[in-house]
């Protein structure tokens, strides 16, 4: 056979013919770009939103600080051409979620590849590619974890074939009365930072929650509670925000509301108190005139290692409060009237705020406090991210994708980045690609889900944001009643059904059992929705879509995964969960047990709860239990990395 370098010549040929689109130019995106360039593709697409910011340099290798504020894909296309100047590469600097980017540019390319970093846009691609038809390959790694998979209309398993957990949230009464860990003060103060300098959104409320049922004795108190606090009794309410401005954005006049005010009130709802240690206000004054040797002075860890891994004490806390104010007041006033800030991890003056308002909390709430690196981490749902991992899923994808343009489909697999070797040494672990799944949503013959809501209480609004956007990933959905006059609930043509929005869906006649089929033209894309009315769903959930399994199942996992706090990063991971339990798409693969793919393992109640280890948003495969045989390990060992 002629050779090409490592390939045939008809392969070499194949290369440089093919069009191929790349979606992500991130930490897996650069080590991928300059890996296809390099093996002898020629004609690249390359689409990501981002700007580079100068957290990206110490692993996305194509960028420099001469770069910093740029194009990721701009860059990305310049850099790799310095290894390849022949190569064509397009760059776009834009959302992959575009209109622009309908079935029909999907269909331009020979195969797309995946360096995506959040859900929603994986979910997207998914579905554009089975509507083109046009071999996929997911890819994502969590810290030293990764994953490659390689996803094919009718073949197999689509991205979306097993249903993820939902990102973990947290009731609006814990955050505002009564956090018990360090992410329920992390999550109030990102709340904070809102009311004060951001968008303002009413479910993020950060004064005492007086609706909160667990505060009363009786039913009946939590429900007057409840119907009092939306009600303005007379009294002129006031936004935290206008508030603030009021003040002049006085730190210690904001500080003493937060920590002193605010806190003696939740005190006053003394029914909190009865089985929890009661939160010790914090006053401005007293914290400046604390001694030297005081619980106040001193931190709840000796400041030792690196400035952001250091524990303050509560008077330093409070001055980084003080500070951290100014300049966001500052910042704030140059937009002028109207102005917000966005909340950005990478923001010094942001980050301050959040790591000094959430340790305040920590220390009135008795819970350790913690260092900027561990708030950061908290805050930005962040996975550390390591170069070596987004370079060997790099390699991992050009491989899979050589042999889908070798025509060798079924050579392809599912590839599984450990942390550490298996008990057969292999870091490396292929498993076979599972079937599509017969009852998925996205990829089956006639989609359909069920859905679970009270259809008193849910909005059409609701209905599609949080159902059809954010939980079934539509990008711009219509939907029909099918009532047999084919009464249009949603359009997605602008202001056509504005005026159904606050209503609720039952206003529509829609009860137990009524169908809606919603479209998304932009996905070629349609799903039929059966409703079911329901009065008894669990507190804070909105709704439940039936045979939701992971959600279910994540409980199975060790006290000790879930107690890690960790999600998406910014190659691959994502978003959001505060528990391992919830995470999701890479699995560790620890063991040569018989069980070769997620089919395998359906009605065996054993064998789905075989230890393994979910990671964030880092791959095709789903939260799912997966294993490999001996012999298929035995057949893969050109692909498997051995550690002797």
């Amino acid at each position: 056979m002629a050779l090409v370098g490592p390939v045939s010549r008809a392969l070499a040929e194949r290369l440089s013919s093919c069009r191929l689109l790349v979606v992500g130019a991130g930490g897996i995106g650069c080590e991928l770009l300059k890996n296809l360039v390099l093996a002898g593709f020629r004609d690249i697409e390359l689409v990501d939103l981002d700007t580079i910011d100068v957290s990206n340099l110490n692993r996305q290798f194509l960028f420099q600080k001469k770069h910093v504020g740029k194009s990721k894909a701009q860059v990305a296309k310049e850099s790799a051409l310095q290894f390849c100047p022949e190569a064509k590469i397009t760059a776009y600097h834009d959302s992959i979620m575009n209109p622009d980017y309908n079935v029909e540019f999907f269909r331009q390319f020979t195969l797309v590849m995946n360096a995506l970093d959040n859900r929603a846009a994986r979910n997207h691609v998914n579905r554009m590619c089975l509507a083109a038809d046009i071999p996929l390959i997911e890819s994502g790694t969590a810290g030293y974890l990764g994953q490659v998979t390689v996803i094919k209309k009718g073949v197999t398993e689509c991205y979306e074939c097993q249903p993820k957990p939902t990102q973990k949230t947290f009731p609006g009464c814990t955050i505002r009365n009564t956090p018990s860990e360090p992410i329920h003060c992390i999550v109030w103060a990102k709340y904070l930072f809102n009311q004060l300098f951001g968008e303002e959104d009413a479910d993020q409320e950060v004064s005492p929650d007086t609706a909160d049922p667990e505060a009363a004795w009786e039913l009946s108190d939590a429900v007057a509670r409840a119907g009092a606090s939306n009600e303005d009794g007379g009294i002129k309410r006031v936004s935290t925000k206008d508030w603030a401005r009021s003040t002049g954005y006085d730190p210690v006049k904001i500080f003493n509301k937060l920590f002193r005010d605010d806190i003696k009130y939740l005190l006053t709802m003394d029914q909190l108190w009865r089985k929890r240690k009661a939160p010790v206000p914090l006053d401005w004054t007293a914290v400046e005139r604390v001694e030297m040797g005081s619980s106040l002075q001193q931190p709840s860890a000796s400041p030792t290692g690196l400035k952001d891994q250091q524990v303050l004490d509560v008077r330093s806390y409070a001055h980084l409060f003080a500070r951290s104010v100014g300049h966001l007041k500052a910042r704030l006033a140059e937009k002028g009237d109207g102005g917000e800030l966005v909340w950005d991890k990478d923001d010094a003056p942001a980050m301050n705020f959040v790591t000094a308002a959430a340790n305040l909390r920590m220390h009135i709430f008795s819970i350790n406090m913690k260092s900027k690196f561990d708030v950061k981490s908290m805050a930005g749902n962040i996975i550390p991210a390591i170069a070596t991992t987004n370079a060997v899923i790099a390699g991992l994808i050009v491989l899979e994708g050589l042999k889908i343009l070798s025509g060798n489909m079924e050579q392809c697999r599912t590839i599984f980045l450990n942390k550490q070797p298996n008990p057969r040494k292999k870091l490396l672990v292929p498993c076979t690609l599972d079937p599509p799944n017969a009852s998925c949503y996205v990829c089956s013959i006639k989609p359909e889900v069920t859905v679970k809501l009270n259809t008193h209480r849910v909005s059409v609004q609701m209905l599609q944001d949080r159902i059809l956007k954010d939980k079934f990933g539509m990008v711009a959905p219509d939907v029909q009643i099918e009532d047999g006059k084919g009464t249009i609930l949603i359009s997605s043509e602008e202001g056509e059904t504005e005026a159904n929005n606050n209503k609720n869906l039952a206003e529509f006649g829609i009860r137990n059992g009524s169908r809606l089929q919603a479209d998304d033209f932009l996905q070629d894309y349609t799903l039929t929705v059966t409703l079911l009315h329901s009065e008894d769903l669990e507190k804070d959930v909105e709704f439940e879509v039936v045979g939701d399994v992971p959600d279910k199942a994540s409980h199975r996992l060790s006290e000790e995964d879930g107690k890690v706090i960790t999600n998406g990063s910014d190659d691959g991971a994502q978003p959001s969960t505060s528990r391992a339990a919830e995470q999701d798409d890479v699995l560790i693969v620890d063991s040569d047990e018989e069980m070769p793919s997620s089919s395998g393992a359906e009605g065996d109640g054993e064998s789905r709860s075989l230890k393994r280890k979910l990671e964030e948003e880092a791959g095709g495969g789903g939260g799912v239990k997966r294993r490999c045989t001996e012999q298929q390990e035995e057949e893969e060992d050109e692909d498997v990395i051995t550690l002797d």
